[in-house]
């Protein structure tokens, strides 16, 4: 493992789906530049709200206010995934999910929140985790919202002709 250490900042105007695409292949580029010749596989997971990007939450405040805006609300989680070959092609997929929060009280955001399990989550929670009880439905792959769709990494190492079986 070789993380790239990458301006994340979105682009002005930029939507979260190229968002997602563009900062997985620019990891990617960036970890096959140290490791020429190496199979590289990177990926970046957006949470968003309309065309709205939520971030990578650092703080309470970022996290309760991702989770009020969450809050009986449907929103999209983009998983993009790059694989660059040996011969440094890079390949691409992308996976749109759609969830949808319980409407949260108050009491219920403040749990989670002193939880801690938002830290550095993409709009504030982990699915895996407690953030599990907070959701009432999911479209699209469980795998990808938690961060690596599992589906799509597997079907781009199969055409790059890595051995899966």
């Amino acid at each position: 493992m070789d993380p790239a250490d990458l301006d994340e900042t979105p682009r002005k105007g930029e939507l979260p789906a190229a968002y997602a695409a563009r900062v997985a292949a620019e990891k990617g580029a960036l970890v096959a530049g140290r490791h020429p010749g190496a199979l590289v596989l990177s990926g970046d997971t957006v949470v968003a709200a309309g065309r709205r990007i939520l971030p990578k939450t650092e703080t309470e405040a970022e996290a309760r206010e991702c989770l009020q805006l969450l809050s009986g609300r449907r929103h999209r989680v983009f998983s993009a995934i790059t694989l660059i070959d040996a011969e440094g092609k890079a390949h691409h997929r992308l996976s749109t999910n759609i969830v949808t929060f319980k409407r949260l009280d108050r009491p219920e955001i403040e749990a989670y929140i002193a939880a801690e399990e938002w830290r550095g989550k993409a709009g504030g929670y982990a699915i895996q985790g407690r953030a599990a009880g907070l959701i009432r439905a999911i479209q699209g792959s469980h795998s990808a919202i938690m961060g690596l769709p599992l589906y799509e990494t597997r079907a781009l190492l199969k055409a790059a002709g890595y051995p899966l079986d």
